[in-house]
């Protein structure tokens, strides 16, 4: 049936509408929006990194810094009681120190967690990188080479594996400090951060290559990768344009799994000792400092303690929110 307008002519055609296609990051992105507690992860975790980032800013318009013992200060007189614990209530917590002071030393406590997160959240972004980039690298060559490159690679991965990670942690970081210093001289503080990237870097990458193995040996034999082989394509190019982009999805979510547990190994091997010591900031070192005086003054922990569970906490949500974008059945 034609269609006729008011004067007897026939209706011109409407043209159908043009459909806008949506490429998988798009559609990832768009699904990453609509989680709200992944929006607010994500914010919460940049919040974490800006500041961190800006420690050294923020320290001075506030107008402290973690290594002066204030309560030395002729400004401060009465900082500290009779007993080395912070006069006033909870620890101390004032218009001149926002999270109170340090008891026994008297140092400030907001400068100290700055600075503190920004020792720790540098150094596990530096080993993530560095183990992520080595376990993949191994991972696609043992998955996609197989043979006795797997083998090796394979009996190499089980090797590292059988360390018990902590204790070599606390066995070995005095080992390499003692190979560049001398016993009885104060072991440099970027010495130690360059031993323990070392020490996590060697054993923190087997995780992810034993990931990357997995999907690799199951993409080598799936029929795009047959194609590319038969057009002549090289092994390095197979491996870019084929592989690498087909797991992207589990290397970025096990990637947001590593760095809070990277942060929590740097400061448990501060807590015990083997990490950093005074007077670097770090948390690990806070919460050694609060477990020896939390009888006395039991709100030192609760700003460091409160800081990590956050930023833990954030991230681990946002590692699901990031894995349910990319993956919809997977959503909660």
């Amino acid at each position: 049936m034609t269609v006729v307008d008011g004067e007897g002519e026939p209706a011109p055609k409407k043209k159908p509408e043009a459909l806008e296609g949506r490429s998988p990051g798009q559609l990832m992105w768009l699904r990453f929006r609509r989680d709200r507690v992944g929006v607010i992860s994500a914010c919460v975790v940049i919040f974490f990194f800006v500041v961190a980032a800006l420690a050294p800013v923020i320290a001075k318009l506030y107008g402290k810094d973690p290594y002066t013992l204030y309560a030395q200060e002729p400004d401060y007189p009465f900082l500290l009681d009779d007993f080395a614990m912070p006069t006033g209530g909870f620890g101390g917590v004032s218009g001149d120190f926002w999270f109170g002071v340090e008891p026994q030393l008297g140092r400030d406590v907001f400068t100290q967690l700055l600075y503190g997160m920004r020792t720790s959240l540098y150094m596990a972004v530096l080993v993530t990188v560095l183990s992520v980039g080595t376990g993949v690298l191994l991972g696609i060559v043992s998955g996609f080479f197989g043979g006795r490159v797997d083998y090796w690679l394979g009996r190499i991965t089980d090797f590292f594996l059988a360390f018990p990670s902590q204790l070599f942690f606390i066995a070995f970081m005095p080992v390499v400090t003692a190979l560049f210093v001398d016993p009885r001289d104060e072991t440099p503080t970027y010495l130690r951060a360059v031993a323990i990237i070392l020490v996590m870097w060697v054993l923190g990458w087997m995780g992810m290559a034993r990931l990357v193995r997995s999907s690799a040996l199951s993409l080598r034999e799936r029929e795009f990768v047959e194609a590319a082989k038969v057009s002549g394509a090289s092994s390095w190019r197979i491996v870019r344009k084929e592989i690498l982009p087909n797991i992207v999805t589990p290397i970025l979510v096990q990637t947001t799994y590593i760095l809070p547990s990277t942060i929590l190994t740097i400061a448990f091997l501060s807590f015990v000792g083997v990490g950093f010591v005074e007077p670097t900031p770090d948390w690990g070192r806070m919460f050694a400092t609060g477990a020896r005086i939390y009888e006395q003054d039991p709100s030192y922990l609760l700003f460091p303690g409160g800081a990590l569970v956050i930023f833990v906490l954030a991230f681990n949500l946002l590692g699901d929110s990031v894995r349910d974008a990319f993956d919809p059945k997977t959503g909660r």
